[in-house]
């Protein structure tokens, strides 16, 4: 018996994972029909996951239908989580709690600036929402982490029952709701008569994890490029290909009472699938600028876009094929990124003069 899942096998499994309903899906797959045809194909696919609804949307939205319901299901009464300034992670995040009745508490490092916090963007809407909020001078990363882990076991010691960002657990929860992702571009695929020569996404962990383990599971030809929009102190590549298969192992359990015979579904998730690349961003995202219905993408995907951009013009895809760009949001970043906009954004213009 084949060791690939049909979609419906998938999602049967998937929807047994304990889950907080929280965004709008299937998220659209929409061509990108002008920016097509200014490179001279391929068909450029956009899957919007900016439009998950929640806070103005993300990839995060879906993770955190998953994280809350592990939450839920552990009996969590507070939330500890904690990124950058800016984090669209985090504004989501602070949504979803505010959705689930659950206070939270972010920390927010301040290590990255150049200037004071600005009260703006994702900032300005972890605020609204009521998150409590702190500032600190320690980098993304593991020492951020201690911190995090710091705050909840304060709360712990106060009587609470925190679930906070632990990254190894967080991830394999999370990516669960990529395998899903998977299952949408699938489906939709299908609708659309299209069979994908690839897919690009910017990730560093649970996303590109469970939109890879998702399109080997399905049995999908193309490959998952996953394109690291950070880079962190530690090896990004290996991390993915453990996050796939922490997350195949969380959902086996379900594909085992399915269909017996997939045992050796961990196989389908070797690192063949996933390709990271770290690539600056600015001169190709500007031919998107005027050509795009999701014209944002030109900043808030910096880093994937070009790589998809590029390897198009490098005729890396015939004209004939179709690439698929999941767009995992962050348009808030943009009100924070003002002053930087004006000077660089290339102005049309008026067909009525100055």
């Amino acid at each position: 018996m084949s060791n690939t899942l049909s979609t419906a096998e998938l999602r049967e499994a998937i929807d047994r994972v304990p889950r907080f309903a929280l965004a709008h899906l299937p998220t659209p797959l929409e061509p990108l029909r002008n920016l097509s045809k200014e490179l001279g194909g391929p068909t450029i696919w956009i899957k919007r996951d900016d439009c998950t609804g929640l806070a103005f949307g993300g990839n995060k939205t879906r993770h955190n239908e998953f994280l809350l319901g592990a939450a839920l299901d552990e009996g969590a009464d507070y939330f500890v989580w904690g990124a950058g300034v800016q984090s669209n992670n985090c504004r989501q995040t602070v949504a979803a709690c505010v959705k689930a009745g659950i206070p939270i508490h972010i920390v927010l490092s301040r290590a990255h600036l150049d200037g004071p916090v600005e009260t703006q963007g994702n900032l300005l809407l972890d605020q609204l929402m009521g998150a409590s909020i702190e500032f600190v001078d320690a980098p993304v990363g593991p020492e951020l982490d201690v911190i995090i882990a710091d705050r909840a076991e304060q709360l712990r010691q106060k009587g609470h029952h925190p679930f906070f960002w632990n990254r190894n657990p967080v991830v394999q929860i999370a990516a669960i709701s990529y395998v899903e992702c998977a299952v949408e571009i699938a489906e939709q695929c299908q609708h659309e008569r299209i069979d994908p020569a690839a897919i690009y996404v910017s990730s560093c962990g649970s996303t590109g994890s469970g939109l890879a383990l998702g399109a080997a599971a399905l049995g999908m030809n193309c490959p998952v490029k996953n394109i690291a929009p950070l880079t962190w102190p530690w090896d990004t590549a290996n991390g993915h290909g453990r996050s796939r298969l922490r997350c195949c192992r969380a959902v086996a359990v379900f594909l085992t009472a399915l269909r017996p015979q997939t045992s050796t579904f961990p196989r389908a998730t070797s690192l063949r699938d996933t390709e990271l690349r770290a690539r600056t961003a600015w001169k190709p995202c500007s031919l998107s600028q005027g050509r795009s219905r999701s014209f944002w993408i030109r900043f808030t995907q910096a880093k994937p876009w070009p790589a998809c951009l590029t390897t198009s013009a490098a005729e890396i895809f015939r004209s004939d094929d179709d690439v698929v760009f999941v767009h995992t949001g962050g348009t808030p970043v943009l009100f924070a990124m003002n002053d930087f906009l004006n000077k660089s954004i290339t102005r049309r213009p008026s067909p009525f003069g100055e």
